[in-house]
């Protein structure tokens, strides 16, 4: 080989190693950027239970169950409280972006006419692994079982 090509080999060498180099650097910028932290959800306040789904054939509407009577859960701080027509549930809760873990807590345990509300959260609540808010009126609590969720609307400030 001549000079003249050793050059240029060994310079076409040296631009494709710089590029290489530039693509790693561009997809270590990219994966940090993946890792940045994501916004936690706000959950807090008082949410009207709406619907708790099982399936598209297994489901309780509170407000159909017990007509008139306003249940709801309200998030507080690093804890909730769940009001039906009957009985309390409470516990502790966290929140890390999207996922959101409802912590064992205290539950009343007084018999009632109808308790389907009160039979739907004890059977959902363990499972409830994601939120999600659209409009910052209505929120989504899915379950790790695919098709279960609660569906929650967001009460109305009171004024005093």
């Amino acid at each position: 080989m001549t000079r003249k090509s050793i050059l240029s080999v060994a310079t076409a060498l040296a631009i494709l190693t710089a590029s290489c180099g530039g693509n790693k650097e561009n997809k270590e910028t990219a994966d940090n950027q993946q890792k940045e932290t994501v916004a936690n959800v706000d959950v807090h306040g008082q949410w009207y239970l709406e619907n708790i789904v099982f399936s598209d054939s297994d489901y309780v509407r509170p407000s159909e169950k017990v007509p008139g009577v306003r249940q709801y859960i309200v998030f507080e701080d690093s804890t909730y409280f769940i009001q039906t027509n009957c009985n309390t549930f409470s516990g502790s809760y966290t929140v890390k972006g999207d996922s959101i873990t409802l912590g064992d807590g205290m539950m009343t345990e007084m018999a009632c006419d109808n308790m389907a509300t009160e039979d739907a959260i004890r059977r959902i609540l363990p499972n409830i692994a994601t939120v999600y808010i659209q409009n910052d009126s209505i929120a989504r609590l899915d379950s790790r079982n695919p098709s279960e969720y609660i569906v929650l609307r967001k009460a109305p400030i009171e004024i005093k």
